[in-house]
């Protein structure tokens, strides 16, 4: 229970943020799960641009360290990369 008004304000601003961080993280998870389920190398490299485009989203807007992102690019570039 908050204490003062700035306290609940506070509160209700975090809680919106939240849902709207879990929102675009769990978007984001889909959409690289998607990628790495992918056997056709044309249409992962297709959807990469994509993909990258919200992985650096997050880490721009604080959702994920820009580490984690440049892993997680990384990541599906290598498997990419493999595909045949």
């Amino acid at each position: 229970m908050a204490n003062h008004a700035s306290a609940d304000k506070r509160h209700r601003q975090s809680e919106r943020r939240r849902l709207h961080n879990k929102y675009y993280a769990k978007t984001t998870r889909n959409a690289i799960r998607a990628l790495r389920n992918t056997s056709d190398k044309e249409t992962a490299q297709s959807n990469a641009p994509k993909v990258y485009a919200m992985i650096d989203k997050l880490a721009k807007i604080g959702v994920i360290h820009k580490n984690k992102a440049a892993n997680l690019k990384s990541g599906i570039a290598v498997y990419i990369n493999k595909l045949s």
